[in-house]
């Protein structure tokens, strides 16, 4: 195929025409490189958990083990620059005077990545110009942890990765009177965002609690950061 060739198929099968691009762009390599509809994260489940299964139910241990609170989560987060913030106990609502065996105590377990849009298949023109939307999904374990077990901050970063374009944060507050254990759904479109967009900061945080040497932490799956192929400027 010719260069104009594979420059109508990449027009065709993004479904827009007149896409913004430098004499000269490779067509055929940024069709092959699909850098619209394909989640740019990599390793979106550490947990091998779907948003399409319900999360399974924590193991409750036979009897409490001695030894220091463990914070050790189960997963493969290769992919991903991970932090655990160890929380200090929460004593108030203890009467003074009162005898304390024993008190849970919290945890957060940072998650993040850095998506380099221009190495995904996207070039500078399409992204200062066309300005596509770009989605960002994620899913989180109604755990019931406590009031506030998850959030969520995503920052459009200029090429020196410091430049802060456009974000987005979320930090819920959980209803714990009734018991629901399911998937929550976090989801987020940036849209007009204006030039200079070079990089994705992809970072969500989930609460753990140890008790008694006994671990219990909130899980994510299906985290995801798309590029369509929509134009968001006037």
């Amino acid at each position: 195929m010719t260069a104009a060739e594979w420059k109508k198929r990449c027009q065709d099968d993004w479904g827009v025409q007149g896409l913004p691009a430098p004499e000269g762009l490779d067509w055929k390599s940024m069709y092959e490189a699909k850098p619209f509809g394909r989640n740019l994260l990599k390793n979106p489940s550490p947990h091998g958990l779907s948003k399409d299964n319900a999360p399974p139910e924590p193991e409750l241990p036979e009897a409490p083990m001695d030894g220091p609170p463990i914070f050790q989560l189960e997963g493969d987060f290769s992919g991903w620059t991970t932090n655990t913030e160890v929380l200090p106990y929460d004593t108030s609502g203890i009467p003074q005077g009162a005898v304390v065996c024993a008190l849970p105590q919290y945890s957060w377990f940072s998650m993040e990545q850095t998506v380099d849009l221009k190495a995904e298949g996207l070039w500078e023109e399409l992204l200062d110009d066309f300005q596509p939307e770009i989605v960002i999904q994620d899913w989180y374990e109604e755990s019931q942890l406590d009031d506030s077990i998850y959030q969520l901050h995503v920052k459009l970063l200029g090429a020196d990765k410091s430049t802060v374009i456009a974000e987005h944060s979320v930090n819920p507050t959980e209803d714990c009177s009734a018991y629901s254990h399911t998937w929550k759904e976090v989801s987020h479109v940036f849209s007009g965002y204006g030039s200079g967009v070079r990089y994705i900061h992809f970072l969500h945080r989930l609460k753990n609690q140890s008790m008694m040497s006994s671990f219990y932490y909130t899980r994510f799956t299906d985290s995801s950061v798309t590029v369509k192929p929509i134009k968001t400027t006037p």
